[in-house]
């Protein structure tokens, strides 16, 4: 049976920053829904466009695949200009609060919580590693998995920084990804998107690698 949502893809600019460091980078931002509805997933940097893409929808809600400031800095205006709620997984209050110590997120993310816009289904898959409240989300109807910075073509994302774990995000990938069906569309927080089952073979390299 075929499905009315559909998958919205932009692209914006700008930086990361975190112990001490700052870089330029692109970030992938998702919004999934119909003509009339929508959800968006990691606002990144640029309130106004996501606002364009949107076109003038009700917009569900904001979701966080994680704190990181590239993937949330443009989370409270694009909030205040909806007036949908900015949803984040509690492990990762200390990462928001570090971009937005004056205006926290407005619910929670649970492990297996439904995210219901238009006629799909976005389950939330807890994938600690890269964050320690990092989530993917799961769309069944449109076979496809939002990873954020979980997992990219090629490997896993970065654990070199504070409030991730290499072993930790193995274990995310292995036990809530790698078990989904094989031709999941992997749409990333950064480039370009994969399959499950393109990725299924590395993991062992990974390890060995230690990303």
């Amino acid at each position: 049976m075929s499905v009315r949502a559909r998958i919205d893809h932009l692209v914006t600019s700008g930086t990361f920053a975190l112990d001490g460091g700052t870089w330029d980078v692109d970030n992938n931002v998702w919004i999934v829904g119909d003509d009339e509805e929508a959800v968006v997933i990691d606002a990144a940097h640029d309130a106004e466009a996501i606002l364009a893409v949107l076109g003038g929808r009700t917009l569900r809600a904001i979701v966080c695949t994680h704190a990181h400031n590239d993937h949330i800095d443009a989370a409270p205006a694009l909030a205040e200009a909806t007036g949908a709620p900015i949803l984040l997984h509690p492990a990762d209050l200390p990462l928001w609060k570090l971009t937005h110590p004056d205006r926290l997120p407005d619910g929670e993310l649970a492990d297996g919580e439904a995210v219901l816009v238009a006629d799909v289904v976005l389950k939330v898959l807890h994938t600690p590693g890269h964050a320690p409240g990092a989530v993917c989300l799961h769309a069944p109807a449109l076979d496809t998995v939002f990873t954020g910075d979980t997992l990219f073509a090629g490997g896993p994302g970065a654990t070199g920084r504070s409030f991730s774990h290499f072993p930790t995000i193995i274990d995310s990938i292995r036990e809530r990804l790698l078990t989904l069906p094989g031709e999941t569309v992997v749409l990333t927080g950064h480039g370009d998107g994969t399959t499950v089952g393109a990725e299924a073979g590395g993991l062992e390299g990974w390890v060995a690698r230690g990303h």
